[in-house]
C-alpha cells in the first residue's frame, strides 16, 4: 500500500527555507501530520511505501545529516529542486 505526502511544514521561522532539514512536518493521505524524525523511522522498515505528491510520484527515502539528523527526501528525477519543496506549505 502507498501512501500519499502532499503538503509540509516548515520550522518556526524557516516558513520560505530551501532546506530539507527545515521541514517540521509533513502531511500524508490528505489531513495527518508526522514529524520528518517518524516517516525517516517508518521508512526504514517500509521502504517505497510515501510517494511524493500522487501514486506516479518519486518514493520518500530515509537520510541521515552530517549531524545525525533524520529527515527525508524524494528520490532523484529531473526536479531541480527536491520534490518535497515543491508541495505546498502549511
Amino acid at each position: 500500500m502507498a501512501y500519499i505526502a502532499n503538503a509540509i511544514r516548515m520550522k518556526k521561522h524557516c516558513e520560505y527555507s530551501s532546506s530539507l532539514l527545515e521541514i517540521d512536518e509533513i502531511c500524508i493521505a490528505s489531513n495527518n501530520w508526522y514529524k520528518k524524525e517518524f516517516l525517516h523511522d517508518y521508512l526504514q522498515k517500509n521502504p517505497g511505501t510515501i510517494r511524493v505528491r500522487d501514486f506516479l510520484g518519486p518514493k520518500l527515502i530515509p537520510v541521515i545529516s552530517e549531524y545525525g539528523e533524520k529527515y527525508v527526501k524524494s528520490e532523484p528525477n529531473n526536479s531541480v529542486r527536491d520534490n518535497l519543496l515543491e508541495l505546498p506549505r502549511k
